[in-house]
């Protein structure tokens, strides 16, 4: 790293300390557990969502903390590996069903109707996430490396408006149907109601992300020297 740098000129820290494979490991479960919610179409009034809209922020703005820190290459490995193990949980959940029940197992149906949508889910939510992501990441990336440390701010949110809109427009059209939407009226219900609350989660906890980013930073000793 080179200190001489000037302190608006971006910077990105090495992926070889702790950290990064955590923020990956979170990044991950994140995801595999909001699949899961996922498979659950719920209402509030006349509010469309799925039981996983809770949790696939904490995503987003896990993946902003990445991208910023460590930069488009590091980001785009932890989409992959948070990619791959998705697909991972999902093969295990056709295996767990398709295994014989022992003669006193009398959750065989409740187990198929939890876990049997999901790989659908996984797919709607991996092809979202896949594109959603890389496109919020590589445009955070890009725009720091034109403003540097500064206007972080601004930074989170363009590139969430842009990557929760592609996110959430792949992930309901696949998914939609595998809740039971079936009208468009309550699909637009269900994509714009899922974009204005992820953007919003995220604008919302922009200052926590702000500040987490800054700890990890600090944490980080490319940043800190």
């Amino acid at each position: 790293m080179n200190n001489t740098a000037p302190a608006s000129a971006a910077r990105f820290a090495p992926t070889s300390t702790g950290l990064y494979a955590i923020f990956t490991a979170i990044m991950a479960v994140v995801l595999i557990l909001s699949n899961l919610g996922a498979s659950k179409g719920i209402m509030f009034g006349p509010i469309v969502m799925d039981g996983g809209f809770f949790l696939f922020p904490l995503a987003y703005i896990v993946g902003d903390v990445v991208s910023e820190v460590y930069g488009f290459k590091a980001s785009r490995r932890a989409i992959v590996t948070t990619f791959a193990l998705s697909v991972f949980a999902a093969v295990c959940f056709w295996i767990i069903i398709a295994l014989p029940g022992a003669e006193w197992y009398d959750g065989q149906d409740a187990l198929v109707r939890t876990l049997a949508p999901v790989p659908l889910i996984v797919l709607a939510s991996l092809l979202g996430f896949l594109i959603g992501q890389l496109a919020n990441a590589w445009l955070m990336v890009r725009m720091k490396r034109r403003s540097g440390e500064k206007l972080l701010f601004g930074r989170l949110a363009v590139s969430t408006l842009v990557g929760e809109f592609l996110d959430t427009l792949i992930f309901c059209s696949i998914a939609a149907g595998v809740i039971g939407i079936t009208d468009l009226p309550t699909f637009l219900n269900y994509v714009l109601v899922g974009f204005l609350f992820k953007s919003l989660v995220e604008i919302v906890f922009a200052p926590v992300t702000m500040w987490v980013i800054g700890r990890v930073k600090r944490a980080e000793p490319a940043y800190a020297a």
